[in-house]
């Protein structure tokens, strides 16, 4: 049974130990470019969270949260562009004061869904509500019809399908197959220098922490217990009373919303953003990595997102021909070996041997007294 409080004691000293390992260990340990990195890979675990609620509670197998990845990170990536598109900066071209990429296919004048970018007010709104309502139309649509299941999962995998197709084709609009680059400044601060990243880098893992906290509220609210019940038995939770398809509307939206900060903050990391995060490729690898974490553990999926970003960095520059046998044989063995993933691995084998051994280690007056106080209902005297 899920606990009532927002979260035990076990899941805090994991909070803390994640943190410091974020905030203390990492920063000292690696230099500006690896530390970057670690950025990047932090922008998946957005979407990884996102997953654990989505999937691991609420039994919805999306496979296409790159769609909303690259939503968030093609909002945030246009008020950049804009920026960097002034008129000083762009006065080469024949029309300064657009996008570089408009004026390569002749377009004379900035679209008029583009002028709303100019406000980092609106693009913030924007990263979250777009995708937000997007999923809400895609999940009503689906789940009032009681679509589930590897239908659904299809169908979002078709959806990214498309949107990849359609950023593309609107090369005039979009960037095209180059996506938005040289992306320099917000509000005037330059974000590419080596302290900036370092900046961002902090302001990223505080914002991945309110998204932890968040996950951990829903998932010890009576929302949360609702989502498992209906994972398990759905057909029972709908005989209750309770609506089935608002509660998976709701999973999926928060998880499409957590996918776009990810991609909003990815934009900002990287500086630049394109449709080969928003296809199917990439989305299945944002589900390897919550598999890989443990999809029912909401620390899990960002160790599981570090660990397997690591390896694909690692292996991908020493055979990079193999990364993608080397990733569909690591998907697959954990869902056989391990379908818990490394929290699995850690709930199984690593904490038991801990608990043991700290129980060892208590003096035998404090184990006795525990013992009495159990069986009597009272601390003996």
């Amino acid at each position: 049974m899920t606990d009532n409080r927002f979260t035990n004691r076990s899941e805090l000293i994991g909070i803390l130990v994640l943190a410091v390992f974020l905030v203390v260990v990492l920063p000292l340990c690696l230099d500006v470019f690896r530390l970057n990195l670690v950025a990047k890979y932090l922008t998946y675990a957005f979407v990884a969270l996102g997953l654990v609620i989505c999937w691991g509670y609420g039994g919805i197998l999306s496979l296409g949260q790159g769609v909303f990845f690259g939503l968030g990170g093609y909002c945030m990536a246009m008020f950049l562009k804009l920026e960097a598109s002034s008129v000083a900066n762009t006065k080469i071209q024949s029309t300064p004061g657009i996008p570089d990429f408009m004026d390569w296919n002749q377009i004379t004048a900035l679209p008029l869904f583009w002028q709303p970018f100019h406000s980092l007010i609106f693009t913030i709104a924007a990263v979250i509500l777009v995708p937000g309502i997007f999923a809400l139309v895609i999940g009503a649509a689906m789940f009032k019809r009681r679509v589930g299941g590897t239908y659904f999962a299809i169908i979002t995998q078709a959806v990214a399908a498309i949107l990849t197709i359609l950023i593309v084709g609107q090369q005039g609009y979009t960037g095209g197959i180059n996506g938005m680059t040289d992306l320099r400044t917000l509000k005037g601060w330059d974000i590419r220098p080596d302290h900036a990243k370092v900046i961002l880098y902090f302001f990223e893992v505080g914002l991945l922490f309110v998204c932890i906290f968040i996950a951990q509220f829903i998932r010890h609210s009576k929302l949360g217990r609702i989502l498992v019940a209906m994972r398990d038995q759905e057909d029972r939770v709908r005989f209750s009373g309770y609506s089935v398809a608002n509660f998976k509307i709701f999973a999926f939206c928060v998880g499409a919303i957590f996918a776009a900060i990810g991609g909003a903050m990815f934009a900002l990391q990287v500086g630049f953003m394109s449709p080969s995060f928003v296809g199917i490729v990439p989305s299945i690898e944002m589900v390897i990595y919550t598999a890989v974490g443990g999809r029912l553990s909401i620390l899990g999926a960002v160790y599981g997102t570090m660990l397997v970003n690591f390896a694909k960095t690692s292996l991908s520059e020493s055979f990079p021909e193999l990364w993608l046998f080397g990733l569909g044989g690591l998907f697959i063995a954990v869902v056989l070996a391990f379908p818990n993933g490394l929290a699995g691995i850690w709930g199984d084998y690593v904490q038991p041997r801990i608990d043991r051994l700290i129980a060892s280690r208590k003096p035998k007056s404090e184990a006795g007294w525990t013992d009495n106080s159990v069986a009597d209902g009272a601390p003996a005297e």
